[in-house]
């Protein structure tokens, strides 16, 4: 899709918005900030991340909505801050998950494991002579 087309087709998504908070009240002009809100971070994490990274995050937000957010916040601060310098591909977006969950495993309580021990020269079938 080209540039001008995107233009349009947000120019013409804004106007609706307008015609809808402006029918709706003050609760349509909230909805229309919202929804304005979502539209630029969109259209920020389309500029940051290439096509394959953009596909696993949304595949990410299928299963995990809450860890999609938190890795979508993560991308605008650093793309805010500049801490971007180009298009986040895939293997990037991978490390950045990998450090996330790094850092919510150091920060959340460790996980109670089971162990199971097994008894050492316990019954065995073969010793019964039947």
């Amino acid at each position: 899709m080209a540039d001008p087309e995107l233009a349009a087709i947000r120019a013409a998504r804004m106007n609706q918005l307008q015609q809808n908070a402006g029918a709706g009240g003050e609760g349509g002009e909230e909805e229309a900030k919202r929804v304005a809100e979502e539209q630029m971070r969109r259209d920020l994490l389309a500029t940051v991340l290439d096509n394959a990274a953009r596909e696993r995050l949304a595949r990410i937000a299928l299963v995990s909505p809450q860890r999609s957010q938190q890795i979508e916040a993560i991308l605008l601060r650093m793309a805010q801050t500049g801490q971007l310098r180009g298009r986040v591909t895939e293997d990037q977006l991978i490390d950045l998950l990998e450090q996330a969950e790094e850092a919510q495993s150091k920060t959340a309580a460790k996980k109670t494991t089971i162990v199971f021990q097994r008894r050492k020269g316990g019954f065995d079938d073969d010793d019964f002579d039947l």
